[in-house]
């Protein structure tokens, strides 16, 4: 179980500011680009648009209490407006994790298998990181730099350190995938990619 040691009001700051951030990314993202392949490699642009969507939903009904609900995780995809749909999904989520009484609840997380569930801490922190990551993938998926400010690459990090790294990361429609080698790198963001199975010279 990962161990928090950032405090419940600045987890909400750097998550939403993470989370927003991909809005803006989403925004650039024109028709014509959906079909482009992206670092999570079994997904084109628009899958990996259409999955972070779909998170945010299920994410924000476990936050209220529905995350039992498998429904709640297998929402439709965008429609043609995918960027208004996902600012919408993007939203919902930052309400429902900002309501009153949820840092202390237990959220469940049906997306990953029956009974699974985990303390709010512990969902938002994984949602957290996720996004960061996410927002690197579109950002490269359509050849833009893209470089979290440091509190956030920071604390992305910190939680990147605690996801374990075995064997289910090779299972098909793992989250992540084996952590790579670099035991050279020194920049915060580039170590957490590394962790998390991403490259950070992708696609080169």
């Amino acid at each position: 179980m990962l161990v928090l040691t950032i405090g419940w009001e600045t987890l909400l700051g750097l998550h939403e500011r993470a989370v927003r951030e991909t809005i803006e990314l989403v925004r650039r993202v024109r028709p014509e680009d959906l079909d482009r392949p992206t670092p999570c490699t079994e997904w084109t642009l628009d899958e990996l648009v259409s999955h972070m969507t779909t998170q945010h939903y299920g994410f924000a009904a476990a936050a209220r209490g529905h995350g039992d609900i498998d429904a709640v995780w297998r929402q439709p995809p965008p429609g043609e407006d995918h960027a208004a749909e996902y600012a919408r999904a993007a939203e919902d989520v930052l309400a429902a994790f900002a309501a009153p009484g949820v840092s202390g609840s237990e959220f469940a997380l049906a997306e990953f298998g029956a009974g699974v569930t985990a303390p709010a801490p512990f969902a938002v922190s994984a949602h957290f990181v996720d996004y960061v990551v996410h927002g690197w993938d579109v950002a490269r998926s359509l050849g833009l730099p893209f470089a979290p400010d440091g509190d956030i690459a920071e604390a992305a990090l910190r939680v990147a350190e605690q996801v374990p790294d075995g064997p289910e990361r090779k299972e098909q429609g793992a989250f992540f995938g084996p952590a790579l080698p670099g035991s050279g790198a020194t920049d915060s963001f580039e170590r957490t990619l590394l962790l998390l199975g991403r490259s950070p010279t992708w696609p080169g």
